[in-house]
């Protein structure tokens, strides 16, 4: 997370409680149906000067699908709605060349539920 700090940032964009759905990276057969959704209490997007993205999306856990099958050697798409605009096909937004420079990390709470935290990095992004 230190490298994010240590550029100049023209945009922050915040979500809270995000529901975000990933499908795998595949420019040649894309994914149609996601191979996670998950619900997260904050997503946060940066957009840098050079025109790419970095963010991360805090204490969130799986609805559908299994998180631990993202990979920090894969490139993902990560799509949600955001609920502050009333027209849902405006209301889209998108990460593309998503890669997560380090695993996720979890904590277990008292009933065995794991909460995730994570960075990432975004090449392309639909975000306004």
């Amino acid at each position: 997370m230190a490298k994010l700090f240590e550029e100049i940032f023209l945009s922050e964009f915040t979500w809270i409680k995000p529901v975000l759905s990933f499908y795998r990276e595949n420019n040649q057969q894309p994914e149609t149906e996601a191979f996670v959704v998950i619900k997260a209490k904050e997503l946060t997007v940066l957009e840098s000067k050079n025109g790419s993205f970095e963010g991360k999306i805090v204490d969130f856990f799986s609805l559908m699908g299994d998180v631990d099958q993202v990979d920090p050697v894969g490139k993902y798409v990560v799509c949600w709605f955001d609920d502050s605009v009333e027209d849902f096909h405006a209301g889209f937004r998108r990460l593309s060349g998503v890669t997560f420079p380090i695993n996720l990390s979890f904590t277990v709470d008292h009933r065995n539920k794991r909460t995730y935290n994570t960075v990432f990095q975004a090449k392309h992004a639909r975000l306004k």
